[in-house]
């Protein structure tokens, strides 16, 4: 059966760092010890995405995690309008990269449309003897 957990944060500066938090310990207290730096990096940025471009003034935004044997699956859920667009920053921009580099670490990518906003989700493989125990039916 898939672990679950997630945590709703304000449209705020701080949330960013507190679904990092939320998300590494949750990976720690699963038993996931694999990919914590890739994990933080794409919460970071789907996170940072739904604060900016997502929620709107007085909304909040969701972090999803679920645990499924190797898969992690990272999800960011947002009630604002429009989809995420990856484009090509230029060389000297402060922005714009953050999806370039969750494509890249993650080995599964997507959006979600609800009729009310969107779910942006990557999937990243953990390695196999570093998941949690209890999915592998040793509990």
């Amino acid at each position: 059966m898939p672990l679950s957990r997630q945590r709703r944060f304000p449209r705020a500066r701080r949330s960013v760092p507190a679904a990092r938090t939320f998300a590494l310990e949750t990976l720690m207290e699963w038993g996931y010890r694999d990919r914590h730096d890739d994990v933080r990096l794409c919460v970071s940025e789907l996170a940072t995405n739904a604060l900016l471009h997502g929620a709107p003034p007085g909304r909040e935004f969701s972090l999803a995690l679920t645990g499924d044997g190797p898969l992690l699956r990272v999800e960011v859920r947002d009630s604002g309008g429009g989809s995420p667009q990856v484009k090509d920053a230029e060389a000297d921009d402060c922005g714009g990269r953050g999806l370039h580099l969750v494509m890249a670490l993650a080995d599964d990518f997507g959006v979600t449309p609800h009729h009310l906003g969107k779910t942006v989700w990557a999937v990243l493989k953990m390695n196999p003897a570093d998941t949690p125990r209890v999915q592998l039916g040793e509990q």
